[in-house]
């Protein structure tokens, strides 16, 4: 067996047998990592309090040769998300984060960006930046990251800079100008508040961004259909997390 140490966060918890819980962590080094935590479940276990949603923590765990699941020895909490799981909402938001992680990162390949992402991102929610501000910084950075997200900079078609608004086509594969999207069938315009959002994020950390004032509400909600769209073409499916976090505060808000 080999023993391994790292900083992690908390992306999954679910139960194994009677006792046992399997944890999915995202570390820097080593990407998702999927463990056993044995007697977690128990009301005295040394887990007790240790893994919750989006926690950071320092872990030790031995991997064997050949096995699917590593076993966890133990769990040092470094930072909690209590304060931003509280209220259903962030509970919603939490798992919305964890399952672009849990789908876009990969076992055993070095996830440091993604888990600078996250990590930041829990830290900007915790400090009181906007909810929707964060989420639509968090879905673009993760499509970026895994090289699918749309230039907001130059047209692919012709090259020329996107001066403005563009035009994103039927297949989402990127953003053209407005001059080529004019003929393009089943394209959809994109505002130029969202081209400028969308290039202002590469440049901008998301405590920045909301500090000067991150954006308007009615160009949140475009980038978060252009972040939806992308995403969908490319999984060919939605985020199960994304149907529920918004059918269920459609049913709050319409109570």
């Amino acid at each position: 067996m080999t023993l391994h140490t790292a900083e992690a966060l908390l992306l999954d918890v679910f139960d194994l047998h009677d006792q046992d819980l399997i944890v999915t962590l995202l570390t820097r080094e080593r990407g998702k990592v999927r463990g056993v935590a044995r007697a977690a479940r128990r009301k005295y276990s040394r887990f007790a309090g240790q893994l919750q949603p989006l926690a950071k923590v320092r872990v030790v765990w031995f991997e064997k040769s050949g096995s699917d699941l590593v076993r966890l020895s133990s769990v040092e909490l470094i930072r909690t998300a209590d304060a931003l799981v509280r209220g259903l909402e962030g509970i919603l938001l939490a798992g919305y984060l964890a399952e672009h992680m849990l789908e876009f990162a990969q076992e055993n390949e070095e996830s440091d960006h993604l888990f600078r992402l996250l990590d930041s991102t829990t830290e900007a929610l915790l400090a009181g930046v906007d909810l929707d501000l964060a989420t639509r910084y968090f879905e673009a950075w993760v499509l970026r990251l895994a090289g699918i997200f749309p230039s907001p900079l130059q047209c692919p078609e012709c090259g020329n800079e996107l001066a403005e608004a563009a035009w994103m086509p039927a297949g989402a594969e990127g953003l053209i100008c407005m001059s080529c999207g004019e003929s393009a069938v089943g394209a959809t315009r994109v505002s130029a508040g969202a081209v400028d959002f969308l290039r202002r994020i590469g440049v901008t950390s998301l405590r920045r961004l909301a500090a000067g004032g991150g954006a308007p509400a009615d160009t949140l909600s475009e980038v978060a259909d252009i972040n939806a769209r992308v995403r969908r073409t490319f999984l060919q499916r939605e985020l199960k997390s994304h149907r529920v976090m918004y059918d269920t505060l459609a049913r709050v808000e319409g109570a």
